[in-house]
């Protein structure tokens, strides 16, 4: 079986960030131009760019514009570098690629302080772009791991998007899916359609589409029915965030597959790079959760659905306890309970 084709959400073009507008799938293949952090900062705000590897990409990328940016008046580069990173930070709080991949533009800051704006731009725009190629050779490691866990004929269950558009092209969860399937392990993927933003629908389907992957799109309630029935033989979702003791943050409704999946004994794996283990969060109560705008539940797509004046909760993320994933599958192995113990040993390696 053939490869599946490469498709890139993130460029760098002719001295401005280039990303594949995700606000605007799967109806509009729309890309935006952006020369300013303000921008970048907005397009990760806005989920025109999201997914936790491609966001902390798009976030390194926006150091080096604030380096770059020739209409700042500000002439000192190190007041534009902090506010810079205080502004890419305060975007999107639970993804922990963010702030890995800041840091990794501060140490690269730090290294070059006092070789003059041009200098350190160019330092702070060759990192984003080795970063951005490092996650290609993650986002392919981790999908080779991963389908070594699925046997012949395996019928997959993903929730939100974690493909290409999440990470620099290539997917940590989809790209499990994509080297089963390349390997001849793939019999079908069923793709939540992900409430309130529909990322399953818009972005995953998309993606499936244009990879020639078989794959059925079914409503979030629809999940439980069709593990029940033995239609699912695996359950392989995303993460934005995993503390130290194996809890994970993921989009809403993550938690709701994996106790059904514990309920009927089918594996729940979580794909995602060792940049989103995060020592320094002890448990999944220690989780930022983003609460998102209301609008996004009372609408979709734009259109209102609810009556006017209807109040909201909309938690962008839940976690999923540690007890209840079977295993971690990283760019360095799969990680297997305890999670406490095998987390620290893939942050040592």
């Amino acid at each position: 079986m053939c490869a599946a084709p490469d498709f890139a959400p993130i460029a760098w073009r002719d001295g401005a960030l280039e990303i594949l507008d995700q606000t605007r799938l799967p109806l509009d293949e729309h890309w935006l131009r952006l020369t300013r952090v303000e921008e970048v900062a907005d397009a990760i705000r806005r989920l025109a760019v999201r997914g936790a590897p491609a966001i902390g990409i798009a976030a390194a990328y926006g150091l080096a514009l604030a380096l770059l940016d020739a209409a700042d008046p500000e002439p000192e580069p190190s007041a534009r570098f902090e506010r810079a990173f205080s502004c890419l930070l305060a975007t999107r709080p639970t993804a922990v690629n963010l702030r890995w991949a800041l840091e990794r533009g501060r140490e690269t800051f730090e290294a070059h302080r006092g070789e003059g704006r041009p200098a350190l731009a160019a330092a702070l725009l060759a990192r984003a772009e080795a970063l951005r190629a490092a996650d290609l050779a993650t986002c392919r490691a981790i999908g080779a791991a991963g389908a070594e866990l699925l046997a012949p004929g395996t019928r997959v269950l993903t929730h939100c998007n974690a493909g290409g558009l999440a990470t620099a092209g290539y997917g940590t969860a989809l790209g499990v899916v994509r080297a089963a399937w390349e390997r001849g392990r793939l019999a079908l993927v069923y793709s939540d359609e992900t409430r309130p933003l529909l990322q399953g629908a818009r972005l995953t389907a998309w993606e499936l589409s244009r990879l020639g992957i078989p794959f059925r799109l079914i409503p979030d309630a629809a999940a439980g029915a069709l593990i029940a029935r033995g239609a699912v033989d695996a359950a392989v979702v995303g993460a934005d965030r995993i503390a130290a003791n194996g809890d994970t943050a993921n989009k809403i409704g993550t938690y709701t597959v994996a106790v059904l999946c514990a309920r009927h004994g089918v594996p729940f794996y979580v794909a995602a790079p060792r940049s989103t283990l995060d020592p320094g969060t002890p448990d999944g109560a220690a989780i930022p959760i983003e609460e998102r705008s209301g609008d996004e539940v009372t609408s979709v797509l734009g259109t209102r659905v609810a009556p006017a004046g209807t109040e909201t909760c909309n938690p962008a993320f839940d976690v999923t306890p540690a007890a209840l994933v079977t295993a971690i599958i990283t760019e360095v192995g799969v990680l297997r309970p305890p999670y406490s113990e095998s987390i620290a040993r893939a942050l040592r390696s």
